[in-house]
């Protein structure tokens, strides 16, 4: 009997103790532990052209694109057959009327503040964080939109919407 004390006090000892953690919660447990430079932001440029009239350059400008700097979006754009010069003027008028009610300027930092808050009050059990296990949906789930309710939502209200898949079936 006193050895299934000693067994019992120890492993409560131990489940105390893991629940003292500190730290940013890592809710997907995905970590990086390579140390080495990142293969995937390096992005090639094209070949430099000379033009056979040196006179007709341009005035360079500082901080300004050139032919030769790597432009994935537009590169895509034309791989599609699309124009691109219709494209970027499409993404202005995009930002402007995404903008109309005015922009918060530190969006980006607020939003992880307030991520890191909510992590920190929903990190887990004590055993699902002894064990490392991922909590990420279970913490957002409450976040979560019903797609379906929304749409019946939105239809009762008269907006006209697509059609969707039928409950149960997952799109991939």
């Amino acid at each position: 009997m006193p050895r299934l004390m000693t067994t019992l006090t120890l492993g409560a000892a131990l489940v105390a103790l893991a629940a003292c953690g500190r730290g940013d919660p890592q809710l997907m447990n995905l970590r990086n532990t390579e140390s080495g430079p990142d293969e995937f932001a390096i992005l090639p440029t094209n070949p430099i052209e000379i033009p056979t009239d040196l006179a007709s350059l341009p005035q360079p400008t500082p901080g300004g694109a050139n032919r030769v700097d790597p432009d994935p979006e537009a590169d895509a754009i034309r791989a599609l057959g699309g124009d691109v010069a219709r494209a970027n003027r499409a993404a202005g008028d995009i930002v402007t009327y995404s903008a109309r009610f005015g922009v918060t300027p530190d969006i980006r930092g607020t939003l992880a503040a307030e991520d890191l808050a909510y992590r920190s009050d929903n990190r887990g059990l004590p055993l699902e964080r002894l064990f490392n296990l991922n909590v990420y949906f279970d913490a957002y789930r409450p976040m979560a939109l019903d797609r379906y309710a929304e749409l019946e939502r939105l239809r009762r209200a008269g907006v006209r919407t697509p059609a969707a898949p039928p409950e149960g079936i997952e799109l991939e």
